[in-house]
This record gives structure tokens, C-alpha cells and sequence, in this order.
């Protein structure tokens, strides 16, 4: 039966998203349920190429990449995949239209981390972190304005800055592990040898302003289904951003900054007093 394995990949994608990520997964949990399963569809997706890059060394991942791309066009065409996580994506795309020129893009970028280890002009730096991320929070969007095109088009910019600031977040926070593990360099002209103070603050200030704009523009917009828990998300790299901020440059090569569950569940309560009293 067609709809007990569709909810099986419904199911996987959720499995998906708790397992790999608690911070995503709670603020997923702060969205209405009516879209809550296509967000952790698309979460699904994302995750598994962005594993296939970073995670599986000892296999081609050339070769992996590749066959999920393949599978996928071949599930959309057929209209079913014995993969459950694309089973339940391309249910999604097909739900909301997601344009294929947003997972094209994100194939990109992932597959420019199969042999691009720098990223030297602002140009390059950018055009990845579109496929990477931007197109993410598109993806995301066509979800929460649910097919309103007028609504999609007001709320593009900020949901590529909101993307933009929480990949260059992660860029900062992981520095050690794209660098000495993964061979990257993200941040163009910057010596992540000796990250100096002139450099991340420069860097800070960039997603200070993606943040902001986002906010702003975005977040105070967003339909109630969806407002809560992308806020829950914002609030959640805000507080990474500033505890990185905190940390010397000198240190933060050598460290991965976190946030502790207590932290996690003490910005839930505060954020949900706000959005209780429409202070968001």
C-alpha cells in the first residue's frame, strides 16, 4: 500500500532530523503541524548529500552524489523512490512547486565540495553559500507561505539572508573541522591559521547584518504557522553567534563552540513568553 510507505518516508525524514540535528529538530517542532512534515522532508534531503560530502571518506562520493542526484530526477519522474527520504522530498517539491533551479543550485554546492577546498574572491564565497544555504531557506519558505506567490516573492531576500548568516555561522563555528579535517576555506582572504581580531570581526559584523535584515524584513512577516519556531531558529544562532563573538580569535580554530540543552530549553521558554505576548 502506496500510503503506508509514504508515511514510512515521512517518518524517516523526521528520524533524519532529530538524529542529526537537536537544535533544527526543536525549532521544527515549534512550527504548526500542517508543515511540519515537509520541513523535515527537506531537511531530509539536504542532510543526506551534505553527508555524502562530508561524512563518507571511504567511499567515491563522487559516485554517491551523483546516484542520489540520479535517483532523485528518477523518483520525481516516476513519482516514487524505494529511498524514503527522497520518497517523502519529492513529495514535497511536487506539494509546494519547488522550482528546480533551488535543488540544482544546491547540488552545486555540494558538488563543489568534492574538489574546492578555497574559496579566494567574495564572488565564489557567495555563489556556494547560495547553493549551500539561500536556496535552503527558499525551499523552506515555499512551505511556510504555502504556494502564495506574492507572499513567496516579499519574504525572498530575507530568507536568503536568514539562510546566508545561520552557513556563515556554521562556517565560524566549524572552523577547525573544515580545516583540518576537510581540507576548506571558506572565508575568502582570511589565514585561518591566525584568524586575527580585524578578521572576525569583519566576519561577525557581515551575518550581524544578514540577521538583522532577516528579522526585520522576514521573520516579523512570516505567516503564524511558520513564525515561532524560524524565530526559535534565529534565537538559537544568535546566541552561537555570540558566544563565538566572545571567543578570542586566537581560540576559536582551536575549539567548537556550543550551545548546552539547558541554554536551549532557557531560549525556548524566553522566546515563547515573547511570541505569547506578540512581542514578535
Amino acid at each position: 500500500m502506496k500510503q503506508l510507505f509514504d508515511e514510512v518516508s515521512y517518518a524517516c525524514s523526521k528520524l533524519v532530523t532529530q538524529k542529526y540535528s537537536t537544535s533544527f529538530s526543536l525549532a521544527t517542532k515549534m512550527l504548526s503541524p500542517k508543515i511540519r512534515a515537509d520541513i523535515y522532508n527537506i531537511y531530509g534531503f539536504v542532510r543526506f548529500a551534505d553527508e555524502i560530502v562530508d561524512s563518507f571518506h571511504e567511499y567515491d562520493k563522487e559516485e554517491l552524489l551523483l546516484m542520489f542526484e540520479k535517483e532523485y530526477y528518477n523518483s520525481k519522474e516516476k513519482g516514487i523512490s524505494l529511498n524514503p527520504i527522497l520518497n517523502a522530498f519529492v513529495h514535497t517539491v511536487n506539494k509546494y512547486g519547488i522550482s528546480d533551479d533551488l535543488v540544482q543550485a544546491f547540488l552545486k554546492s555540494m558538488k563543489a565540495d568534492l574538489y574546492k577546498t578555497e574559496y579566494q574572491t567574495k564572488e565564489e564565497y557567495n555563489a556556494y553559500i547560495y547553493g549551500s544555504a539561500d536556496v535552503v531557506g527558499l525551499m523552506c519558505l515555499k512551505v511556510f507561505v504555502k504556494g502564495n506567490q506574492q507572499k513567496y516573492d516579499e519574504l525572498k531576500e530575507a530568507a536568503m539572508r536568514l539562510g546566508s548568516a545561520f552557513q556563515k555561522v556554521n562556517f565560524l563555528r566549524d572552523l577547525k573541522d573544515d580545516y583540518e579535517m576537510l581540507n576548506r576555506s571558506y572565508f575568502p582572504n582570511v589565514n585561518l591559521k591566525k584568524l586575527d581580531a580585524v578578521s572576525k570581526e569583519a566576519i561577525i559584523k557581515d551575518i550581524e547584518a544578514d540577521f538583522d535584515y532577516a528579522y526585520q524584513n522576514g521573520i516579523l512577516k512570516l505567516p503564524v504557522e511558520a513564525k515561532f519556531g524560524v524565530y526559535m531558529a534565529y534565537r538559537y544562532y544568535k546566541k552561537l553567534l555570540k558566544k563565538l563573538k566572545d571567543t578570542p580569535s586566537t581560540k576559536i580554530i582551536n575549539t567548537r563552540v556550543r550551545i548546552s540543552n539547558p541554554m536551549k530549553i532557557n531560549l525556548l521558554a524566553r522566546s515563547y513568553i515573547k511570541y505569547k505576548l506578540n512581542l514578535i
